[in-house]
């Protein structure tokens, strides 16, 4: 009941930042409720709801509702648009990470941060932001400043890259949707992200955009794996063999993935009704403006003036890596 009671004040002002955002939208429809919904909750959140108080229920907006949208979004996907992507996708997502991994560990070194770090931050632009750094973190073994320093920098380069690319995107593809959606879904950190960013171009890119980052937030498991073999002692060799005092690693695959297959296959089988499919679609949309007003509720201006020189600077050129690594490996498998 207590959590209720400090979810509340947050999750009703998120409701209705996104109300506005839908009313400023039917003026201008070409822009959209959810570019309005996560703008104004910027604007809100460092100005006259920059509160506390609001943070437990803008943190359930993000990741409770965004969670069921995704999950929803399943009973309106047939298996054949996951295929879409192709093998083609598939070899680009791979590659992608594993590039992204190589370069965020060889940057943060050279920078000057420690293994643990450089592997959280690894893991986190690679995979999917904050839960990919809690997920490896089960096997790095980080303290708690190391950890939340690189949760603030993946998500405020997350959170810059959410408007660059696509921009990026207009100017390399005009928005073409399997090029615009491999860019955002294989590149952005966390899954908000490449909604909030998505929608900022149409609804196509936003389904096949999500596509893409499921794909990565699947790889979880293999990185999580890897990671685990990883000596991350500052002395010896990388991959020096690594002992865990006989302690099994818990790898799992998100509940909103499996509920998303789940209700695909469903949906593909022709078990879902057209009716039902276009309430979970309305549904899912809605669930998703409040969630993207809950994002721009939590960027916080500060965390970017925070962090300092050092820490924006490692995450930039990590975004820089991933962009000029997508833009690459998408000429050559998209």
């Amino acid at each position: 009941m207590k959590k209720t009671k400090e979810i509340i004040p947050g999750f009703i002002v998120c409701v209705f930042i996104a109300m506005i955002g839908k009313f400023l939208a039917s003026f201008m429809p070409s822009l959209g409720a959810a570019t309005f919904a996560i703008f104004l909750g910027i604007i809100a959140g460092n100005t006259i709801l920059n509160n506390k108080r609001y943070d437990e229920g803008s943190k359930f907006s993000e990741r409770e509702l965004l969670s069921y949208s995704i999950v929803l979004m399943g009973a309106t996907l047939q298996l054949s648009d996951i295929k879409s992507v192709g093998l083609g996708g598939v070899v680009f997502i791979v590659l992608q990470m594993i590039f992204t991994i190589s370069s965020a560990f060889i940057i943060g070194r050279k920078l000057g941060f420690n293994r643990k770090f450089s592997l959280l931050m690894s893991a986190g632009n690679a995979v999917c932001g904050s839960s990919a750094i809690a997920s490896v973190s089960q096997v790095v073994h980080p303290n708690a400043k190391d950890k939340g320093l690189s949760v603030t920098i993946v998500n405020v380069t997350g959170t810059i890259l959410m408007f660059v690319l696509p921009i990026v995107a207009g100017i390399m593809y005009n928005h073409e949707t399997i090029q615009t959606s491999a860019l955002l879904g294989g590149t952005l950190q966390s899954v908000g992200q490449v909604i909030a960013s998505a929608q900022f171009v149409n609804e196509s890119v936003v389904e096949m955009a999500t596509i893409f980052k499921i794909l990565r937030i699947i790889l979880i498991v293999a990185v999580v794996i890897l990671f685990s073999r990883v000596n991350t002692s500052e002395e010896g060799k990388l991959f020096e063999k690594k002992y865990n005092n006989g302690k099994k690693v818990k790898v799992t695959v998100p509940w909103f993935i499996i509920g998303f297959f789940i209700l695909s296959v469903i949906y593909s089988l022709g078990l879902i009704p057209k009716q039902v499919s276009s309430v979970a679609h309305y549904v899912s949309g809605q669930f998703e403006i409040i969630a993207l007003a809950a994002i721009g509720m939590r960027v916080k201006f500060k965390d970017l003036i925070k962090e300092g020189p050092k820490g924006m600077l490692y995450g930039g050129l990590v975004g820089l890596m991933q962009i000029i690594f997508a833009l690459v490996l998408i000429k050559i498998f998209i």
